[in-house]
């Protein structure tokens, strides 16, 4: 079961990021908080359908889901704070609102 999570949870995630990237939600912990939950929502709910699959029983689907859930809030929350303290993949956002804010400046003035 591990390795098609992996590979479907792979394809989720680059959409999950895709959307966060052009989110407006200010880079905050309760950015962070908000991303964990939703990615989460997503990754349970691609583990119990999978898990009911090869069991054939959705109550065992639903138990290895819940299983996970808790393990792997933490683990992504920790994850997405290094990543951004890594600042990869963020500069282009960076530089938008940068560019945001100067033309604020300007019309200030």
């Amino acid at each position: 079961m591990s390795g098609i999570t992996t590979v479907t949870k792979l394809v989720w995630y680059y959409f999950h990021e895709q959307f966060w990237l052009k989110s407006s939600v200010v880079d905050s912990n309760k950015r962070h908080v908000i991303k964990t939950f939703t990615w989460r929502i997503i990754g349970t709910i691609d583990t119990v359908l999978f898990g009911w699959m090869i069991t054939g029983n959705p109550f065992e689907g639903l138990q290895i889901g819940m299983a996970e859930t808790i393990t792997k809030l933490l683990l992504y929350f920790g994850h997405e704070k290094l990543w951004y303290r890594v600042n990869y993949g963020l500069d282009r956002r960076n530089r938008g609102k940068l560019l945001k804010n100067l033309k604020k400046v300007r019309q200030h003035k």
